[in-house]
């Protein structure tokens, strides 16, 4: 019995024994576990976008702080022999105006972009000083009656003149024209040497584009705007679907640029306005107000323009009376006396 219940007890630990050597073997040889599964690391590539503003005088999206410098007016001749005129295709607003002999002169204002060169530049009217004022900044011309370079020198605009000693290297007269329609201007320069000015306020409200604007959205669709002066002048703007501009007509001829362009808009603004004689010269009356059609987008709105003050800018209105938004863009005014005429051509 003692020897059977040794046996069996060795038995017993000889089983313990292989038991522990099968569970260390399994031990040995069961796989690694598997790897946790690596998370990437997430690395951010945005880089914020610097800085935008709208262009003051044109509503479109600009780097912050690429205007920071003063607008540049300029009394254009519009004479034909001062014809192509120089940077007019740069501008980012034209008011055109009645003068003596029935024909009309620009104040042509820049500061989106500055052009080297501008002109010819002619003498200052009486109603210079009430378009100018708003935009402060630099206005050139060649003189005029000194009754109405005193009024323009009474404004908050630098007076650029040319035949003054501050202009003796800004201003001269090209041999391509003839004169008086001759005199250009180095615009580059001029704003330059005022880097002291200011850029002008924002003076109209703007949409994103023309499609948005307050004519192409609730404007009668319209293909063409003809207007006239007096018997001597008249001129038209055809819309371009394409290019989402009008296209510029003088006495039945496309108006070029200095290279062979025709000249266009984003925004056609055209003004009823009175017109006074000033010891004989016509004198456009801008401060109240009257009636208005702003054409952008291929669509034309009715309504209101007022102006308070020399020194404020002009507001347009529609006929419920809520504020108009000009497509972003460049545009041209045109101050038609009420004695004169407008005309629009229905699209389609």
């Amino acid at each position: 019995m003692v020897r059977h219940g040794g046996f069996a007890r060795a038995a017993a630990l000889s089983g313990i024994a292989a038991l522990i050597l099968t569970a260390a073997g399994c031990a040995a040889t069961a796989p690694e576990p598997a790897p946790s599964p690596t998370v990437p690391v997430y690395v951010s590539t945005y880089e914020t976008p610097a800085p935008t503003e709208l262009a003051p005088l044109r509503g479109t999206t600009v780097p912050a702080g690429s205007l920071a410098h003063s607008a540049i007016a300029a009394k254009v001749d519009n004479h034909w022999d001062a014809r192509p005129q120089v940077g007019l295709e740069s501008t980012d607003i034209v008011y055109e105006e009645l003068v003596e002999g029935g024909i009309t002169r620009y104040v042509a204002i820049w500061q989106s972009t500055i052009p080297e060169l501008l002109g010819p530049v002619r003498s200052i009217r009486p109603m210079d000083p009430d378009i100018a004022a708003p935009y402060g900044g630099i206005i050139a011309y060649s003189g005029g009656q000194q009754r109405f370079v005193n009024l323009m020198q009474a404004t908050p605009v630098y007076n650029a003149i040319h035949g003054m000693g501050d202009t003796a290297n800004t201003f001269f007269r090209t041999d391509s024209k003839r004169a008086p329609h001759n005199v250009l201007v180095k615009a580059t320069e001029v704003v330059a040497q005022h880097a002291d000015i200011p850029a002008p306020a924002q003076q109209w409200a703007y949409s994103l584009d023309a499609a948005s604007s307050s004519a192409a959205k609730e404007g009668a669709p319209v293909s063409a705007i003809h207007y006239r002066f007096s018997n001597m002048f008249d001129g038209s703007w055809t819309y371009d679907p394409d290019s989402q501009t009008y296209l510029r007509i003088q006495q039945g001829s496309a108006d070029l640029d200095s290279s062979g362009n025709q000249l266009r808009a984003t925004n056609v603004v055209v003004l009823r306005v009175g017109v006074v004689d000033d010891q004989g010269v016509p004198k456009t009356l801008l401060e109240g107000s009257g009636e208005a059609w702003i054409s952008t987008g291929g669509g034309t709105i009715h309504g209101t323009w007022s102006k308070a003050s020399q020194t404020e800018p002009l507001q347009f209105t529609d006929d419920r009376g809520f504020g108009i938004r000009l497509g972003a863009g460049n545009t041209w005014v045109e101050l038609v006396p009420t004695r004169g005429s407008v005309e629009f051509t229905a699209a389609g």
